[in-house]
């Protein structure tokens, strides 16, 4: 197969936008887009984004890329893969129109769901079913949330798609699911790959009937039809494939092939993940997910709730006067931030941010009453300690997760970014410091995640025979950032704290939501 003249399409449906590229099998960038996608917040802890945005952006960003990119390029398009943030609980009628807004990961609502859940079934059953830890983020509460309190909406539902597979359904008109994705809603037994009976029992649901059919990740689950084509550019017939999380792309669009590496994909929200020889016990703090390579067999991650969405809060709630002294000084307000994070002693003169702002936190507390904290203000505090504790709060909490990802078997020697998170130096550099190791800066195409999805369409179709020879090929390293000895030294004494004080504040923090709930209603 000429490479040079085969074509592969990824796209990446995130929490904040949506992205899209086109390369040829060589990895050379023919076209790429992206469009912002908004939040709707209907309630307290409550976020949730509109399914037709996703697909009128999906739609916008393949007009521009296909127009770009030629037809001739567009009918030499071999495959089509699409990962997105999970997991998403979004109802679909019979007739496949959404009954309600995406339910998206980041919200809370289902607190109370969840807890019930996890009491009926126990604890160590649940987690032996799921293969993790219960929280609010996953599917079991808020599906159990949605039937009681929307049971008009719940009536007419037939099926519950994913972001990904959503788009895959308006691209082919099949419904599915892929395997990493669905293996990600807690819906799952994941011992037999297989809906769970016991857990559909807890919510009563029969999810064999409601869930959509389960697809390999790289199986070619049909093709676009006339009526997408019409819409977005693309030639009528070509092969769309299952894909996967934005988790898994990010996998492969940092590299991680072997043993030692390990990888963050930071977004609005951050994912890590770690290599690993074996799978982890199921009660410990972090998933194992199969990966199938010979020098990586398992991967182990954990999700943090708010990592980028942090920042984003900070410069729209109170950076009104660090925008002007941006503006003032010709530069982009996160790259201001940047510098001005620069002027403070690591540690942040003894200001802790715990950055649990999306319903709670995942890993490795998974806890669905944790809420974002600063702890150490005083009247000297200024902006620039809030934004350095800003980086170091989510760069402890990044420490947290890689520190149970090694107390479960996962091996890292050197941390892979993708994501807008990655382009902050500042933010690296403290990472780089946090974990006592090199983070690898990726260079413009490589960690970007739609590229992750355009080596697993390649390998669906035969482009990429050895995908794990393809990563190692493809992927390029722009910058290595080393650790700053004097920030290791002042993290390595700063971060119990971090721990120990959220250990002290869980019981309040329970008790604290538990009466705001009650004040609310």
């Amino acid at each position: 197969m000429d490479l040079k003249e085969s074509y592969l399409l990824g796209i990446d449906l995130g929490t904040t936008n949506v992205k899209g590229n086109i390369m040829n099998g060589e990895g050379k960038l023919i076209a790429t887009a992206s469009r912002s996608l908004g939040k709707i917040f209907p309630g307290q802890n409550m976020i949730e984004q509109d399914p037709e945005r996703w697909w009128n952006s999906t739609i916008s960003i393949l007009k521009y890329m296909t127009a770009l990119a030629g037809d001739e390029v567009v009918s030499k398009i071999k495959g089509i893969s699409i990962s997105s943030q999970c997991p998403t609980f979004l109802p679909l009628d019979e007739n496949g129109v959404p009954v309600h807004n995406a339910i998206i990961y980041a919200d809370g609502r289902a607190v109370a769901e969840t807890d019930e859940i996890t009491e009926k079934l126990g604890f160590e059953k649940f987690v032996n079913i799921v293969g993790g830890q219960p929280s609010v983020a996953f599917l079991p509460g808020k599906f159990l949330w949605f039937k009681r309190n929307l049971p008009d909406e719940f009536e007419r539902t037939a099926t519950i798609m994913q972001a990904n597979s959503y788009l895959n359904y308006k691209l082919t008109g099949e419904l599915t699911i892929d395997i990493d994705t669905a293996s990600r809603t807690q819906l799952m037994n994941l011992s037999t790959l297989k809906w769970s009976k016991e857990i559909g029992d807890a919510i009563g649901v029969d999810l064999d009937s409601l869930m959509p059919p389960v697809k390999k990740c790289t199986d070619i689950i049909g093709t676009v039809t006339k009526a997408a084509a019409e819409q977005t550019g693309l030639a009528e017939g070509t092969p769309v494939v299952a894909g996967c999380s934005d988790a898994m792309a990010s996998m492969y669009a940092i590299g991680l092939s072997k043993l030692g590496d390990a990888g963050e994909s930071a977004g609005t929200s951050s994912l890590i993940f770690a290599s690993a020889p074996r799978a982890s016990a199921s009660d410990v703090p972090v998933v194992t997910r199969p990966v199938g390579l010979e020098t990586m067999p398992f991967v182990y991650d954990g999700p943090i709730g708010t990592t980028g969405a942090a920042l984003r809060w900070y410069v729209e709630q109170m950076g009104e006067a660090d925008i002007a002294s941006s503006i003032e000084a010709g530069k982009n307000i996160y790259d201001y931030m940047n510098k001005v994070a620069l002027t403070i002693n690591p540690g942040s003169d003894g200001l802790y941010f715990f950055p649990y702002m999306a319903g709670g936190e995942r890993a490795p507390i998974w806890n669905s009453h944790a809420r974002g904290m600063f702890i150490g203000l005083n009247l000297t505090t200024d902006r620039a300690h809030i934004i350095r504790s800003i980086f170091e709060g989510t760069a402890f909490a990044l420490r947290h997760v890689m520190d149970a990802i090694k107390d479960a078997g996962g091996v890292a020697e050197n941390l892979r970014i993708t994501g807008g998170g990655s382009k902050s130096m500042t933010w690296n550099k403290i990472k780089a410091s946090m974990l006592h190791m090199p983070v690898y800066v990726l260079d413009d195409i490589s960690g970007d995640v739609p590229f992750g999805d355009i080596l697993l369409a390649g390998h669906a179709v035969g482009i990429y025979p050895d995908l794990s020879e393809a990563v190692t090929k493809m992927v390029k390293i722009k910058e290595v950032v080393e650790p700053i000895p004097e920030w290791e030294a002042a993290y390595d004494k700063l971060y119990p704290y971090y721990v120990e004080m959220y250990k002290h504040l869980d019981a309040d923090l329970k008790g604290l939501q538990s009466t705001v709930t009650s004040l609310c209603s």
